[in-house]
This record gives C-alpha cells, sequence and structure tokens, in this order.
C-alpha cells in the first residue's frame, strides 16, 4: 500500500537544492500526519533558510503547519531585500569565506569570522549567542536549529558572493570604519602612533594612517589601495541603482 503523498512544486531559484530528478514539475512526498511542512521541505534537500512563502492550495501557511495527504504546496525564495528583525544587522561566516569576509568589513559590515574549522555546533552557537546571520555554503550547517539566522552563499567566487549578500540584504554600508583583520573599528592615527609598524619606504612616504582600536593593526592608502577602492566602489554604485 502507497504512503499518502503531497505536491510539492518548488520555485526555480531553489532548484539548486532538489536533486535533479525532481526540479521539474511537481515533486510527491510522503507525509506522516506528525512531521511539519518545513521538515519535509528541509528532507527534500532545501534549507528552511532559503525558503520565503509556503503555500498549501493557494494560502499562505508556516512552516510548523502539519501537511494532509493531497495538499499541493509552493515553495518560494526569500524576499529581498531580506529582513531579519530582533537584532541589528550582523554576520558570522565559516572558514571557507575568508575573502567575502573581508570584503564585507572593508565595507564597514559587521562581520565575524572563524578562521578554523570549529565545528558546525560551535558556530551555530556563536550564531544564536550572537544574533548573527550565518553565511555558508555548508547546507548541513544551514540546517542546525540553534542558528539564529542563515542564508546559503550561493556563488563561489568572492566577487559575485558580496553582490549576493549585498542585494539579498542591503546592509548599511560605511567603508573604511572596519579592520579587515579582526572586524574592530578603525580610528585616526599619527605616523609616530603606528611608526613600529612601518617599514622605511612606507614611512617616508605615507603621512595618512589609521589603527584598528582592538588589535592595534596600521593601514594606510598603499599598493593595494586602487583595487580597495575598486570594490568599495562597486559596492557603492550598486546601492545607488539599487535606489
Amino acid at each position: 500500500m502507497n504512503a499518502p503523498e503531497i505536491i510539492v512544486e518548488f520555485a526555480p531559484e531553489l532548484h539548486l537544492f532538489v536533486p535533479h530528478g525532481r526540479r521539474l514539475g511537481a515533486t510527491p512526498a510522503a507525509v506522516d500526519g506528525v512531521s511539519t511542512l518545513g521538515h519535509v521541505v528541509e528532507s527534500l534537500g532545501v534549507p528552511l533558510t532559503e525558503v520565503g512563502t509556503l503555500t498549501v492550495d493557494g494560502e499562505p501557511v508556516p512552516v510548523s503547519h502539519v501537511p494532509r495527504p493531497g495538499e499541493r504546496v509552493a515553495v518560494r525564495p526569500v524576499e529581498r531585500p531580506q529582513h531579519i528583525p530582533g537584532a541589528p544587522l550582523r554576520f558570522l561566516l565559516d572558514v571557507h569565506l575568508g575573502t567575502l569576509a573581508r570584503r564585507l568589513r572593508l565595507l564597514g559590515v559587521d562581520t565575524a569570522y572563524e578562521s578554523t574549522d570549529i565545528g558546525d555546533p560551535a558556530l551555530a552557537a556563536r550564531s544564536a549567542a550572537e544574533k548573527r546571520v550565518m553565511l555558508s555554503r555548508d547546507r548541513g550547517l544551514l540546517r542546525r536549529r540553534e542558528l539564529w539566522a542563515g542564508a546559503y552563499v550561493y556563488s563561489t567566487r568572492p566577487d559575485d558572493q558580496l553582490h549576493e549578500i549585498l542585494d539579498r540584504f542591503r546592509p548599511a554600508l560605511s567603508p573604511w570604519t572596519r579592520c579587515t583583520a579582526c572586524n574592530g573599528p578603525l580610528k585616526q592615527a599619527t605616523k609616530e602612533e603606528v611608526a613600529a609598524q612601518l617599514k622605511h619606504g612606507t614611512h617616508k612616504t605615507y603621512d595618512a594612517f589609521a589603527q584598528c582600536a582592538s588589535c592595534g593593526r596600521a593601514y594606510w592608502k598603499g599598493a593595494h589601495h586602487d583595487q580597495l577602492e575598486a570594490i568599495v566602489e562597486r559596492a557603492l554604485s550598486m546601492r545607488t541603482h539599487d535606489g
């Protein structure tokens, strides 16, 4: 005897998560009268961090809805810009997203980053304790219930990753105000205050400096400044075009 089923249709934006054979048209899914719709959707491969509206026979339902046999479910992606209620917008990135973390910090976005693999339970616990949005390409991590909030990073290229996060969350930008190494705030500094970190050529060539109030790292407009300036300008231009 066949198990009772519902029919689930995923939006094209979510097909990345769905096994290839289930991407086209509607997907039958077994139900047991106990498991929530959120559980069913995740069992089909889609993290709930990527799910926006769920509808049953055209009517919106919460992820806690317990589906009944014969229902037809539509799964839509999160709306953009996505608003995370309950705390200021802050991020936590896993060990694989170091370049993205530095670029978000360059733009003044509060971004914590784990440079070593501390494990999914510890990352989820930190997300909850500090109320930070977990950014990761690890689908298993994004399914952990302890997370405060999370988002899958779809691209593997840092330029595209940055564009993706700025488009999805529209964080406030304040370039050149955070340390790209530790996320601490930057303050203006005199040459004397950072002299111990300067090589002779730098000491002679540059006069304007900033220093991290947390870790003490010094900053100046060195050889890579033009590349960083280009990243900042693209981000600000994107924000202008978004209105």
